[in-house]
Order: structure tokens, then sequence, then C-alpha cells
């Protein structure tokens, strides 16, 4: 049996930063808790990672709500004499399941 590591977040994106062979995105997705006799909702950032293909071909903005899902990666580095450590959330596919101005929503799912 295989071990992966995997995620899906269903949420609205905050902010695309597009490089030359990566896209960045922040994904806001609500999280319910209560409160002594309230629920509260609050909204969690995710910084999800876009390659090659996947990334050339978003087409999802800033406001859409998106379904993502991928694998779970961590990192470590060395900097000022101490380990930082880290997790990457890189996407293997994508879909748009509302725009944010109501318009139709175009999947785009992996290779």
């Amino acid at each position: 049996m295989q071990n992966i590591a995997e995620f899906r977040i269903i949420g609205r994106i905050g902010k695309v930063e597009v490089k030359e062979k990566v896209t960045y995105l922040s994904v806001a997705s609500n999280y319910n808790r209560k409160d002594g006799d309230d629920w509260k909702t609050d909204a969690h950032w995710n910084s999800v990672t876009l390659f090659d293909k996947l990334a050339k071909r978003l087409t999802a903005s800033k406001g859409d709500l998106v379904h993502i899902t991928g694998r779970v990666r961590q990192n470590q580095y060395e900097a000022g004499g101490s380990t930082h450590y880290g997790v990457d959330l890189i996407a293997d596919g994508i879909a748009i399941l509302a725009k944010k101005d109501g318009g139709p929503a175009d999947d785009e799912k992996p290779d």
C-alpha cells in the first residue's frame, strides 16, 4: 500500500501571485467553532502552490470559489543558525465552483 499525504480545500481565492513557472494562491476556508452557547465562523488562509501546466491554465481569480486537491510536502531550511520548518500544499487539480461575479464556472482539472 502506498503512503500518501493529500489535502482538499474548498474556499475563496484571496490573492494570486503569478511567476514564470509557478503560481501561488491564498485560499480562505471557513471553520465553525463553539464559543459558549454560540457558534462562530473563523476564516483560515491556506497558501497553495501550482506548478507548470496547472499554473498556466489557471483562470480563477480573486473572490472565486474553488475546490483544490493536492499533496502535502514538508520542508525545512537553515537561516540565522536556526532550523525552520514548513508545509507546502502542492495542487494537483483545481475546479472553479463559482465565479465571484456570478458568471459560469469553468472546471480546471489535472492532466
